[in-house]
């Protein structure tokens, strides 16, 4: 049942791996479409963001078995031998890292609240924390927030509405989002770490934490895979992109 993961609650997952696998290409479209009957005969319901669908489930199979027979072996091998402490301090570090990101757009999106809040998570974390270790910040009342990203940042100019697509190794996003995943990129601070072996170490150990923190939660999946991470994805995105207000706005239009 849960061989299918290589997406996280945020699409995060995405962004963390955008680094070392960019070379694959982002905005792989197509000409395909939408297939209302699957190889089984089963008929499917098209969903109006997923355009794409037959070329997303085929890119979706292909992630399965990588995740299968790489990515998730080494994560249920690192949550095995790594101490509780340990991975905490791990996810502690990266997320602190993270609100960088979350800064810059919250300032794009004209959110000073929450830009003052983040601003203030990350120098508590990085200086008290020790480095983010220790998410120091909570704890005195700067709460975390859900995050903020690139796609959401273009949602908020005016993007609203955009197809959904399956990236190999990357997993699930929208066009739009697909196009924010290099700014993420280059709001990550790990992008500029010295020398180049040091920035893709600290790649794969966060891809791998990222990876083991979700291997419980596969559990949660039932029917068919596809449309359960799509449907997951796209529901998240939407709470994420109204700031916790969950409404169906999706149109049409898209390219």
């Amino acid at each position: 049942m849960g061989d299918y993961f290589l997406v996280i609650n945020n699409g995060c997952f995405m962004n963390k791996c955008l680094g070392y696998m960019l070379f694959i290409g982002l905005l792989m479209l197509g000409g395909c479409a939408t297939s209302s009957r699957s190889d089984e005969g089963i008929v499917r319901i098209p969903h109006p963001a997923d355009k794409y669908e037959t070329m997303n489930r085929k890119i979706f199979a292909f992630n399965v078995k990588m995740d299968r027979w790489f990515l998730k072996p080494v994560a249920q091998a690192y949550d095995w031998a790594t101490p509780t402490f340990a991975k905490r301090g791990v996810r502690n570090f990266f997320s602190n890292l993270g609100e960088i990101n979350n800064v810059v757009n919250d300032v794009l999106q004209g959110k000073a609240k929450q830009a003052s809040n983040d601003t203030g998570r990350f120098l508590t974390n990085s200086t008290i924390g020790v480095f983010g270790l220790f998410d120091i910040a909570n704890k005195i009342g700067l709460e975390k927030s859900d995050g903020e990203d690139f796609g959401q940042t273009f949602a908020k100019w005016g993007y609203a509405d955009s197809n959904y697509i399956m990236l190999p190794f990357l997993g699930p996003t929208t066009v739009r989002d697909g196009v924010g995943l290099p700014l993420d990129y280059l709001a990550n601070p790990v992008t500029y770490v010295k020398p180049s072996t040091t920035a893709y170490g600290l790649g794969v150990v966060d891809l791998v934490d990222t990876r083991a923190q979700i291997l419980q939660a596969e559990e949660l999946a039932s029917g068919d895979l596809y449309v359960f991470v799509r449907d997951t994805y796209l529901k998240r995105r939407e709470f994420l992109l109204n700031d916790g207000v969950v409404v169906d706005t999706f149109g049409e239009e898209d390219f």
